[in-house]
């Protein structure tokens, strides 16, 4: 049976206190939504329909490249109405799965499993908690059957000590969806359409509800405030670092790491406290990352050590090289094999051959650098002119001295030796010492102008 999932994402999320819709929020560096539709995917299902309402636009816009259809509730009327203007795209045939665009850490497995049992029931997702207040409790009777949910706001002092609570998903076949979702009437404290008042109906028609618990309560927490939204990632950082644990990741301190993306790590990496990985970062064997580092959507090398409070983005970094701390490698930095960037040296789309350094306060732009190139300290490449951005071609092995300024476009040639202090603005011969200074003038006579 082919499969349709929607997502309710309309909600503006009012206890946010944010100009942004509730759906666009981060959780690891990624919209809420993002994370929702990942797990729909996983199911593979025919399509995927998203409700948006408030700020539709700007959600849209953000999951422009993906294979969403959207649908506008125009009016917000709960969400049993927000499902209604979903259903007439649904073929009467197929199954359909209804998720929230507020609940992000939900796993595939326990979606299949609520799919699963409503091949021939209404499935629906329930967790227990300590104190489910403000949620909507799961009412059975003396044999265990669901027979409804009742919202909080409409439920008696009894139904409120109920700790099973619904958590918002569920899963039935169009025809049976779209013909109790044809009968809900606004006939509560809030005078919204509910969708929880689906069950109702399934039990008066002799359907069976089963209820499918989520392993952590945590999993189908959804998010209406900053404060649900903070310990939601902490506990999204806290599962992910367990599971770099469990593949042989050393950690400092698993409360202290975060991953805003995706992160591969090879054997026996460590990574000290306080660092925080962005986009796809790959960390190869035996690399090790000191603390309060962030990295962003880059790869290293094998045996490359990273060193304290460095920021790299955009990268790509070699083996054996090593880094910081305090080393800032820009969009389009490149290192090759055995390569020393040092403490405030910055590089930006340049390239760095093997066995190169540049230990102390540089900056290397717009750069291509060979081989066992010696890099001095407050050496600068001059790559913009104002205008246009040009680069600057250094060699194997050449020595650029301290505090040299190298006027791009400028090419230092194989072996050259460049004096401390220069100012480089056109290009060298090979082998040979250049020096580009003014010449040293001392006045015996002068004296300072008094006040």
């Amino acid at each position: 049976m082919k499969l349709a999932v929607v997502v309710l994402a309309a909600g503006q999320g009012k206890r946010m206190h944010s100009a942004l819709p509730k759906v666009m929020h981060r959780l690891a560096g990624r919209p809420l939504l993002a994370h929702v539709l990942a797990a729909a995917r996983a199911l593979e299902p025919e399509r995927i329909l998203v409700v948006h309402g408030h700020g539709g636009g700007l959600v849209r816009d953000a999951f422009a490249d993906q294979a969403v259809e959207w649908i506008e509730q125009a009016e917000q009327r709960g969400t049993g109405h927000a499902l209604a203007q979903a259903m007439p795209r649904i073929p009467a045939g197929a199954q359909v799965l209804v998720l929230n665009g507020d609940v992000p850490m939900v796993r595939p497995d326990t979606l299949r499993r609520l799919v699963l049992a409503s091949r021939k029931a209404l499935a629906i997702c329930t967790s227990d908690l300590t104190d489910p207040t403000g949620y909507g409790r799961v009412v059975r009777d003396a044999r265990k059957r669901v027979r409804r949910i009742v919202e909080e706001k409409d439920a008696s002092p009894k139904e409120r000590r109920i700790r099973e609570w619904y958590a918002g998903f569920l899963a039935a076949s169009a025809s049976r969806l779209a013909a109790w979702v044809a009968k809900l009437k606004p006939a509560n404290a809030q005078k919204e359409y509910y969708l929880t008042d689906v069950i109702g109906l399934a039990v008066r028609d002799r359907v069976p509800v089963e209820a499918v618990k989520a392993q952590d309560a945590w999993e189908v927490a959804g998010v209406n405030s900053r404060h649900d939204l903070a310990l939601l990632e902490r506990a999204w950082q806290n599962a992910n670092a367990r599971a770099l644990l469990e593949a042989g990741v050393s950690l400092a301190d698993l409360w202290r790491v975060d991953v805003r993306g995706e992160l591969a790590c090879g054997r026996d990496v460590a990574i000290d406290v306080n660092c925080v990985f962005e986009g796809a970062v790959r960390l190869g064997d035996r690399v090790r990352v000191g603390p309060n580092c962030v990295l962003r959507n880059v790869t290293v090398g094998d045996d490359t050590e990273i060193l304290a409070c460095s920021v790299l983005e955009d990268s790509e970094i070699g083996t054996r090289c090593r880094i910081g701390p305090f080393a800032r490698l820009r969009p389009g930095a490149s290192l090759a094999e055995g390569v020393h960037i040092g403490n405030f040296v910055e590089v930006k789309a340049s390239r760095i051959g093997p066995g190169s350094k540049a230990n102390h306060l540089s900056y290397i732009g717009d750069s291509d650098i060979g081989a066992k190139v010696n890099v001095g300290a407050g050496t600068i490449t001059c790559n913009y002119d104002g205008v246009a951005k040009h680069r600057t071609v250094i060699e194997d092995e050449c020595f650029i001295g301290s505090d040299a300024t190298l006027v791009a476009p400028v090419t230092i040639a194989r072996g050259s030796y460049i004096g401390a202090g220069s100012t480089i603005s056109k290009s060298t011969p090979p082998n040979q010492l250049t020096l580009a200074r003014a010449r040293q003038v001392s006045l015996p006579h002068w004296k300072p102008r008094r006040k």
